[in-house]
């Protein structure tokens, strides 16, 4: 340990230097340089700016600045944390604010997906295609087809697409004889060729009815009578 202002006055007492001529030299205020002189350390800007006059000082009188620093260091500066960065401090009342806002748009978000899913849901069971008007389609218990051409039969194709779903065939008519009473299993085709066909289908938006190649839309009733112009 040295006295580091009563070594660095010596060395420039014992060079005839006075303090105008050291701040040319070392571009250093007088005042400054004589506060380092006096170790009033304390009356100058902060730790950095001092170390870095000691330094500039020192080497400016042929003294090695890095043991100046050293010194400063080990007396003055030792346990603090000069050189680590300060993160900045949110006060509590503004953080519990910002925690407040940031699960307010958690919960209006996580609301908003559950709406969202709730109505893709609700028009995926509930939604589809609007059934079209057919020019002699009888909106009651039974449905018609167009008829064909006259001693011709009528191939009707029923495929279970979106579920299972009773269904129950007929030839001719309600009171006809049954071609087919039962469940037809979701992907499962049944296949029925006649002069007239009564389709009775318990969930008809889960099967696809074709008449002779064509998709025949069933009504909310899931019934349908097809039959050539004999039958």
């Amino acid at each position: 340990m040295f006295a580091i202002g009563s070594s660095l006055r010596e060395a420039r007492t014992r060079q005839g230097l006075d303090f105008e001529e050291m701040e040319a030299r070392t571009k250093v205020r007088a005042k400054y340089l004589r506060t380092l002189e006096e170790e009033r350390f304390d009356q100058l800007p902060g730790h950095t700016y001092t170390k870095g006059f000691l330094r500039v000082y020192a080497d400016a009188l042929g003294l090695d600045g890095n043991m100046y620093v050293d010194e400063y260091n080990s007396r003055f500066v030792a346990g603090e944390e000069d050189y680590a960065p300060r993160t900045r401090r949110v006060p509590p009342a503004r953080s519990r604010r910002q925690q407040r806002r940031e699960s307010r748009l958690v919960v209006v978000t996580l609301f908003a997906i559950a709406v969202l899913t709730a109505l893709v849901i609700a028009a995926w069971r509930f939604g589809g295609e609007e059934e079209p008007q057919v020019q002699g389609v009888n909106a009651g218990a039974a449905q018609a087809a167009r008829p064909a051409g006259a001693g011709q039969t009528i191939t009707v194709e029923i495929r279970a697409v979106k579920g299972a779903t009773f269904l129950e065939v007929r030839a001719g008519s309600p009171s006809a004889i049954p071609l087919f009473s039962g469940t037809l299993e979701r992907g499962r085709t049944q296949r029925f060729t006649r002069k007239a066909l009564y389709l009775s289908v318990r969930k008809p938006r889960n099967v696809v009815v074709k008449v002779d190649g064509d998709r025949f839309p069933l009504s909310p009733s899931g019934e349908l009578l097809v039959a050539t112009a004999s039958g």
